[in-house]
């Protein structure tokens, strides 16, 4: 709490600097226009369509069980509530009376289509760096799902918060003014690899940890951090505390179908992305963002990978070991290798050996689902089957006994993360 009042007061200060260059932002249209290697007709509308699915539009974009791309879906943030635009076509709710121009700039500029700052949940930082072309492929796509009369609940945000002129500083800061340039030094796989996971997937805005006015923080760059309750795990190339201890092949299989073999299951927001985005990329585009992934400098921010934290004895009976045979060896196995589906292993899993268990409490609470090519693999969530200081027991013989990692989970952790889902009690369980 005391880090967003100091980013209130900071964004309060940065008023007097956005009324300074008030009338000096550019907020009217540039020309927009396809260069000539851009197809057109179906070609264009497929380009825009993987393009799209890249760019992860739809999992933001749409609300749980909602129309695809209707927008309504709900993020709470620690200074208010916004929901997600409708990207449909249609022309009352939707973008479908938006020109090319205008789209074009919302996703470079973050200005809407009546001159209005957008908010950098939309990540704008990221788009700004998308090329002309696949700014308008997008576009091109999205003009053809179909169009649903849906119009968002308005946004609930904090003083000063709900000033959206502040976003202008901001972007003064945060937001790039020049697309995306290759790296001549590196080779055309590593330069694709940096397109996809940069500007396209915008990857950072999860997995790098932000500063006091909630810009990226470079010098941290995919170090990983916390979001809405998940952890974002360190992608770098530490091999203790990010990917240098995946093979290609693993990191590769991760990215494609959502789990690899001796690292577990893709949960929480991971998942979502895997099953909107990254399972319909090119098998060469995963290996160009292997590619760029190595290259990235080692951070030994966030949790050790599993099987290098502290062992625990996990030998003797305890709570724990009662409710994952009663509760959870039927799908995971006593092994942790899963049962029928390789998306039920747990052993090896990032998950299951963080010491402060942040994702796997948040699976335990709110369960987890993941689309896939054989069908939607979920885990359902412990509501009030158990106790708060049963699924405690759970989760830290889950680390001990699957992340060879020593953590003491409590009551009370459960109890936070579970907020108004309700719990059995100790009484109930005699």
């Amino acid at each position: 709490m005391k880090k967003w009042l100091a980013f209130a007061f900071g964004l309060a200060a940065l008023a007097a600097v956005a009324a300074a260059v008030f009338f000096f932002l550019p907020a009217g249209l540039e020309p927009v226009a396809a260069s000539a290697a851009q197809p057109s007709g179906d070609a264009l509308i497929a380009r825009g369509e993987y393009l799209t699915k890249a760019a992860d539009c739809e999992a933001c974009h749409t609300n749980p069980g909602g129309a695809s791309f209707a927008g309504g879906r709900r993020f709470d943030l620690p200074f208010g509530t916004l929901y997600a635009p409708n990207l449909t076509p249609d022309r009352e709710h939707g973008i479908g009376a938006w020109s090319n121009a205008e789209f074009v700039r919302a996703l470079h500029h973050g200005i809407g289509r009546n001159g209005e700052d957008l908010y950098p949940a939309f990540p704008y930082a990221s788009y700004a760096l998308l090329s002309d072309d696949d700014a308008l492929a997008i576009r091109a796509y999205l003009a053809t799902v179909k169009p649903i009369a849906a119009t968002p609940p308005a946004n609930d945000l904090k003083f000063p918060f709900n000033q959206r002129y502040l976003m202008r500083a901001w972007k003064l800061l945060f937001v790039p003014g020049h697309r995306f340039e290759a790296d001549a030094s590196k080779d055309a796989a590593w330069n694709r690899g940096a397109y996809l996971i940069g500007p396209l997937g915008h990857c950072g805005e999860c997995h790098t940890p932000r500063n006091l006015m909630q810009g990226l923080d470079d010098s941290r760059k995919f170090a990983g951090t916390k979001q809405v309750g998940w952890l974002a795990y360190n992608l770098t190339s530490d091999p203790d505390h990010g990917l240098g201890g995946w093979s290609d092949a693993q990191l590769a299989q991760y990215l494609s179908v959502g789990h690899a073999e001796g690292h577990g299951p893709a949960s929480g927001p991971m998942a979502e992305v895997i099953g909107f985005s990254l399972r319909y990329l090119r098998p060469d585009d995963i290996r160009a963002m292997v590619t760029y992934l190595r290259s990235i400098p080692p951070q030994s921010d966030g949790p050790p990978a599993a099987g290098r934290g502290a062992p625990t004895d996990v030998k003797k009976p305890s709570l724990g070991a009662h409710v994952f045979v009663e509760a959870c060896a039927g799908c995971h196995l006593p092994s942790g290798h899963g049962r029928q589906s390789p998306w039920a292993a747990l052993a090896g899993s990032h998950t299951t050996a963080d010491p402060n268990a942040n994702n796997l409490l948040q699976v335990l609470a709110q369960g987890t689902q993941i689309k896939t090519s054989q069908g939607l693999m979920f885990m359902h969530a412990f509501t009030s089957a158990y106790t708060d200081e049963e699924v405690a027991a759970l989760a830290t013989y889950t680390c001990a006994q699957f992340g060879q990692t020593t953590c003491h989970v409590t009551a009370d952790q459960v109890h936070k993360v579970r907020g108004d889902v309700p719990a059995k009690t100790e009484e109930a369980s005699q």
